[in-house]
C-alpha cells in the first residue's frame, strides 16, 4: 500500500504492524490526559479528537477551484453508554447557508480501528465508519493529521467499548 493513496489503519493495538505496544499505549493515553488536564482518559480522548477535528477542518478557503466551497466542521460528543454522537456542520462561504446533520455510532461489536484514505489527487482525507466502511467524516488532506485523528478516535472507540 502506498503511503498516501491507500487505506491506512490507525491501530492502537499491538495486533497491527504499526500499532503501539502496551507501554506505548499507556504513555500515549497518559500524555493525552495530561495535555488536557482531564479527569479521565475518555474525556481527554474526546477533547483531543474535537481539537484535531477543528485543526484539520476542511474549510472553504482550502477549496480553491471547487464549485460552491463550504466549511465542513465536526464535533464529537457522548450519548448513551456505548454511543458516540457526531455533529456535522456544512457552512457556505458567507456563513448564511448552514446545514447540520447529527449521527450516532454504536460502538459495541465494532472493530475499533478507524481506517482512512488521503488520495493525492484530492483536497481531503476521509475517515471511514468502522461499522460499514462508508465515509464517516472528511478533513483537510494532511496525512499526519488524519493519522493522528484516526489513532485518537480508535482509542476513544476502544474506551467506549469498555464501559
Amino acid at each position: 500500500m502506498g503511503l498516501f493513496g491507500s487505506a491506512v489503519a490507525a491501530a492502537p493495538a499491538q495486533e497491527s504492524g504499526n500499532g503501539l505496544s502496551g507501554s506505548e499505549q499507556a504513555r500515549y493515553l497518559a500524555g493525552i490526559q495530561n495535555l488536557y488536564l482531564a479527569k479521565s482518559e475518555r474525556a481527554a480522548l474526546l477533547e483531543h479528537c474535537n481539537q484535531l477535528l477543528q485543526t484539520y477542518a476542511l474549510r472553504a478557503g482550502y477549496q480553491v477551484g471547487q464549485a460552491a466551497p463550504r466549511d465542513l466542521l465536526y464535533q464529537l460528543s457522548l450519548g448513551a453508554p456505548g454511543e458516540l454522537l457526531l455533529r456535522e456542520e456544512s457552512r457556505g462561504q458567507q456563513g448564511t447557508d448552514v446545514s447540520v446533520r447529527n449521527r450516532s455510532l454504536s460502538v459495541f461489536g465494532l472493530d475499533p480501528y478507524i481506517r482512512y484514505d488521503c488520495p493525492l489527487s484530492g483536497i481531503r482525507c476521509v475517515l471511514h465508519n468502522p461499522a460499514d466502511g462508508t465515509p464517516l467524516l472528511s478533513v483537510l488532506r494532511d496525512q499526519q493529521g488524519a493519522e493522528e485523528l484516526a489513532k485518537a478516535l480508535s482509542f476513544l472507540l476502544r474506551n467506549l467499548q469498555q464501559n
